[in-house]
């Protein structure tokens, strides 16, 4: 055989086994179909789905936080009310340290004014208020007891069952404003050990703030340091602005209630006027119930007259601070719609009672500002740190994927990359 049959025959023999298409002869070249890749869900999709789960995350992990809180009333709020008098008195501890003070002497000597300045008022007023309680409390019934004949007798003409509910329920709560020896002293105790805590972490906040928030930031990762540490500054400038703002409001209404209860000789003016400044701090319910009582306590010991000028007293005053001071002075810092404040302090009132309804409205806040820096301040993306990396190591003008060779000494043979 010769060596071109030779190669016919090899070229025979592995020629696939196919039959020839009709008479042309020619083989049948279909390709095999190929598999059809699986269906991709939408990005949209895919991107509701990862945002609903971190939500959820989220979520979960707020309300165990939320009830671990709930389950420790005196440490949360400890900590809150600490906070809230630290942004208070963190001016004073600054202009002390500036006259050439330590950091630990200025906020030992912020705190013992603070201490101060409350327990002196507290005792005082405190004392003087439940001894003037203790007489007034007859006077006080007799007083709702009118109110309730003319609810019932007069133009309005209610239920004389549920105006009596009423009135018995208020009557329980002044007298319950009294309590018996062994009560007093338990309720004494418990107020002393929250003060000692409270006195404790506001100086301990005061010294050593700044490293506590350093320490934190260091247990956050290094893309989101710079947006958690300008978070935690903002909410801090808004709770400090609120806090300051509250103070002034609640000064100005307690300076234009009191001064007509001392005009009328009302006996109660500085408990009072005590309850009207600390009344500023619960908005919408606080200004209410105390003007309120000074209407009350004015219509039982001076009477009905006196009282209906202490009520257009306070009404104006309201109206002062809810249109014109509360909107210039803390309006601005909280930018938040009545509705929702509204919603903010019966929450808090329904959870933890008086502190929640004080507490609600700056926490509100805080979250509020926190949310909105994260939204205007999202992190760089991994893409973006690793260009901004490799821009910084890459000296300017070389071009990518150039090595420089460095000269002298340090000369080695540059590394030769892959591909």
């Amino acid at each position: 055989m010769s060596r071109g049959e030779r190669v016919d025959v090899t070229r025979s023999a592995v020629r696939p086994e196919t039959e020839p298409d009709g008479a042309s002869g020619t083989l049948d070249t279909h390709p095999l179909p190929t598999p059809r890749p699986a269906p991709v869900a939408p990005r949209w999709a895919i991107r509701v789905l990862v945002t609903g789960a971190a939500v959820l995350m989220l979520a979960a992990l707020g309300w165990l936080v939320f009830w671990f809180l709930l389950r420790l009333p005196l440490l949360t709020v400890a900590v809150a009310v600490a906070l809230l008098l630290t942004a208070v008195v963190r001016p004073v501890t600054r202009w002390l340290h500036r006259r050439g003070l330590g950091e630990g002497i200025s906020a030992l000597l912020s705190v013992l004014l603070l201490l101060g300045v409350l327990l002196g008022v507290g005792f005082l007023v405190g004392f003087r208020a439940a001894d003037k309680l203790r007489n007034l409390t007859r006077p006080l019934t007799a007083g709702i007891d009118r109110i309730r004949v003319w609810l019932t007798e007069g133009p309005l003409g209610l239920n004389p069952q549920q105006v009596t509910e009423v009135r018995n329920t208020v009557v329980n709560q002044v007298y319950s404003l009294t309590p018996e020896p062994a009560a007093a002293a338990r309720m004494a105790v418990y107020i002393l050990a929250a003060i000692i805590l409270v006195a404790f972490l506001t100086f301990f906040l005061l010294k050593d703030g700044a490293a506590m928030w350093a320490w934190m930031l260091r247990w956050v990762p290094d893309r989101r340091r710079d947006q958690v540490d300008g978070a935690g500054q903002a909410a801090w400038t808004v709770l400090s602005q609120y806090v300051r703002g509250v103070v002034i409001v609640a000064v100005i209404d307690a300076v234009g209630i009191g001064a007509v209860l001392v005009i009328l000789g009302v006996p109660l003016w500085l408990s009072l006027t005590l309850l009207t400044f600390l009344g500023a701090f619960v908005p919408l319910f606080g200004a209410t119930v105390s003007g309120a009582v000074a209407v009350l306590v004015t219509l039982v010991t001076n009477g009905v007259t006196d009282a209906v000028i202490v009520l257009i007293a306070v009404l104006v005053v309201q109206q002062v601070e809810g249109n014109v001071l509360h909107p210039i002075i803390v309006g601005r810092t909280v930018r938040l719609h009545p509705v929702v404040v509204l919603l903010a302090v019966t929450a808090g009132s329904l959870l933890w009672g008086l502190a929640g309804a004080l507490l609600a409205v700056p926490l509100v806040a805080v979250t509020y500002r926190v949310l909105g820096y994260f939204r205007e301040h999202p992190a760089p993306g991994a893409g973006q740190a690793a260009g901004s990396e490799s821009a910084a190591e890459d000296p300017p003008g070389a071009d990518p994927g150039t090595v420089a060779e460095p000269t002298g000494a340090d000369a080695r043979p540059a590394p030769v990359a892959a591909g």
